[in-house]
């Protein structure tokens, strides 16, 4: 723990939703839901107009759906959630050589290795300077939390949301810990926080009180004495920069199942595709690649195969993604797919094409060894699966993604369906614009790159010196939020 409020932890707010709610005007202040919109889609963010309404991230589509059928459901636009993550994090990176990213909208600042803040009166001024800069430079806003601990870190950033900032001071930690529920601590889940429950503990000033012996009785040695520990506000991990990814892996789960094995299998080599994609995203390559297959009855199956060493050629992802779905039994439909890469590296093989030739040599080889050719070349080879005109056109023409037109300009989907696709004409500073409705093919519209979310942002490149250091004249200590 230290005696001074300088780790600092930001967490976008409903991230994905409202960079949506930002890009499109006639959204805002609406209820807008991300995330998958097929029968088996999940939502990934809801906006704060949904979650009034009971939605949540994780929620089946479909359940979200009937708490909120008036609420703009979207496919989500990583290509545009990347581009603001990148800016946040850059402004981040102004503050500290300390960044610890957690995931596209949310880190930890080690503040006191910047140097931007060795007391509680510093660490507030970045914290709201910080504010301000996210809310200039992408229109979103944030929430940050200021204490002397990564836990209390994130404690505080969930307290002050929305748009808040909420410092705790050291020493304050076990009166402001003694009332909230045990699920506010990590790694207390569902079935742990029932265990603690059952057990007549239900707040974390009860576990304080049970004792460290009654909580490794509990729950076992480990984890006993880390709850223990931070049901006392005791919290040492450091802020780590580049935390390094162990595995990059893309998915699809489908809306229904998969039963022609020709199909799966190109499925499967279009995963491993993008899942290259990700990899050399990250500059990196990798030595495993891994496959997963859900089934029908949501058994899930994972076989992986080791290469002779990294790799980012999609050729040799593909086909060795490939020679694994042979091992795998997929009678009576699969429901998911995933490609994986493990064992991650910061460079490639040299030989990747010796490589890639040996990988076919051996499906070949195994091929003519493991049945005698068909008679009549492709005669017994079962055709795809065809797509439905719908489908498609749900492809192209994904809900809430952009999309130009020779004569009305630059506009997003609000949906498709019977040949036909809606747009809604509009930009991110606009006012709320006019919907029309277009054939699915027709040759003035296309799919268009996501606009910035802010036309003229202010100039920051001299932030943090030159920033002003609040906000508002709110106080925001002692527990509360401070206004935006």
């Amino acid at each position: 723990m230290r005696p001074a409020p300088t780790i600092l932890h930001l967490d976008m707010d409903a991230f994905y939703a409202s960079a949506e709610q930002a890009a499109k005007p006639s959204l805002r202040g609406k209820a807008v839901v991300v995330g998958g919109l097929g029968p088996r889609g999940v939502v990934a963010t809801a906006s704060y107009e949904a979650r009034r309404l009971g939605v949540h991230s994780a929620m089946p589509t479909a359940q979200a759906r009937r708490l909120a059928p008036n609420a703009a459901y979207l496919v989500p636009r990583f290509s545009l959630y990347r581009t603001v993550s990148d800016q946040v994090m850059e402004l981040l990176g102004r503050l500290s050589p300390l960044v610890e990213p957690l995931s596209l909208d949310e880190a930890f600042v080690d503040l006191e290795a910047g140097g931007t803040a060795d007391d509680s009166a510093s660490a507030r001024a970045t914290g709201e300077g910080l504010r301000t800069a996210i809310h200039a430079v992408t229109g979103l806003s944030g929430s940050v939390g200021l204490a002397g601990s990564k836990m209390l870190a994130k404690i505080a950033s969930e307290e002050a949301k929305p748009d808040g900032l909420l410092l705790i001071e050291p020493g304050t930690e076990r009166e402001l810990l003694a009332p909230m529920s045990v699920r506010i601590l990590p790694g207390v889940g569902p079935a742990t926080g029932d265990h603690l429950r059952r057990a007549g503990m239900t707040t974390v000033h009860d576990l304080a009180e049970a004792g460290e012996a009654e909580l490794v009785r509990l729950v076992g040695k480990a984890h006993g004495h880390g709850l223990y520990r931070m049901a006392l506000g005791l919290d040492d991990r450091p802020v780590v920069a580049e935390r390094d990814a162990k595995s990059v892996s893309v998915e699809d789960t489908f809306d229904v199942d998969l039963h022609d094995r020709v199909r799966v299998r190109a499925e499967v080599e279009r995963l491993a595709v993008r899942c290259v994609e990700r990899l050399r995203a990250a500059d990196r390559s990798g030595r495993t690649v891994v496959l997963k297959v859900r089934r029908y009855d949501f058994s899930t199956l994972t076989r992986s195969e080791t290469l002779r060493g990294p790799t980012d050629d999609p050729t040799v992802v593909r086909e060795a993604a490939g020679r694994l779905l042979e091992s795998v039994d997929t009678t009576g439909g699969v429901r998911l797919l995933g490609v994986g890469v493990t064992g991650l590296a910061d460079y490639t093989q040299e030989d990747l094409f010796a490589q890639a030739a040996d990988a076919r040599e051996l499906a070949q080889r195994a091929q003519e060894h493991s049945s005698p050719p068909v008679e009549g070349g492709e005669e017994g080879v079962p055709e795809p699966e065809p797509d439905s005109a719908e489908l498609l056109a749900a492809r192209r023409w994904p809900a809430g993604h952009d999309v130009h037109h020779e004569e009305h300009g630059h506009g997003w989907v609000q949906g498709s369906g019977v040949g036909r696709v809606t747009v809604r004409f509009e930009e991110p500073w606009s006012a709320p614009g006019r919907v029309l409705t277009f054939r699915v093919d027709d040759p003035l519209l296309r799919p268009a790159d996501p606009l910035p979310l802010v036309r003229d942002a202010a100039d920051y490149s001299s932030w943090p010196a030159s920033l002003p250091k609040s906000r508002s004249g709110a106080d925001s200590s002692g527990g509360g939020e401070s206004s935006p």
